[in-house]
């Protein structure tokens, strides 16, 4: 009986010792434990047109030929708060002409800082030839000085190339997803 009455006790023990600390933790003997809610915090905003700075070059790594080929288009976060982009990009010439994109990659939400950068790589349909040069479909080519570039929730912006024109040939454009890797 000894035995059995050290049991009790412990028991007992343990159970008083747990009751307390439900006690403090705010669960009550007899109720369902609630499921623990965790304050997340709002993701930041989509980056507007104000926040971003554009620039654009022709990319290292292009398609053998004459005419730009392909082009990397840099957005630079120039506003104090940290907002997001996501997605692919629209191509518009000048004199308001689009270009059908086609989207390679996967999208993902990308979060950039004051400051911070992110990237998309435009490939072209590559004009060939010296001087004014030919498509390979037949049709004419188009160069601008300056294309129209949006992303999904922050705007449109237009920027020329550092380095010469936006040259292409059949109104068409292979676009990279918004990105944190600069591509080349």
């Amino acid at each position: 009986m000894r035995h059995s009455n050290g049991i009790r006790r412990a028991a007992l023990a343990t159970t008083a010792v747990t009751a307390a600390a439900m006690a403090v933790t705010g669960i009550l003997p007899g109720t369902a434990m609630a499921a623990s809610t965790t304050t997340t915090s709002t993701p930041p905003p989509a980056c507007p047109a104000s926040a971003l700075q554009v620039s654009a070059w022709q990319a290292a790594h292009r398609p053998v030929g004459t005419g730009t080929g392909a082009a990397v288009v840099q957005f630079t976060n120039v506003s104090q708060k940290t907002c997001v982009l996501k997605g692919y990009p629209t191509v518009t010439g000048a004199g308001n002409t689009p270009l059908k994109v086609t989207p390679t990659g996967k999208a993902a939400t990308v979060t950039v800082r004051p400051q911070g950068k992110a990237w998309v790589k435009l490939t072209f349909v590559q004009v060939q030839g010296e001087g004014d040069g030919y498509c390979v479909s037949g049709k004419t080519p188009a160069a601008y000085p300056t294309m129209v570039i949006g992303l999904p929730h922050s705007g449109k912006h237009q920027v020329a190339l550092k380095d010469g024109w936006w040259a292409h040939c059949d109104n068409k454009v292979t676009a990279t997803p918004v990105s944190t890797v600069k591509p080349s």
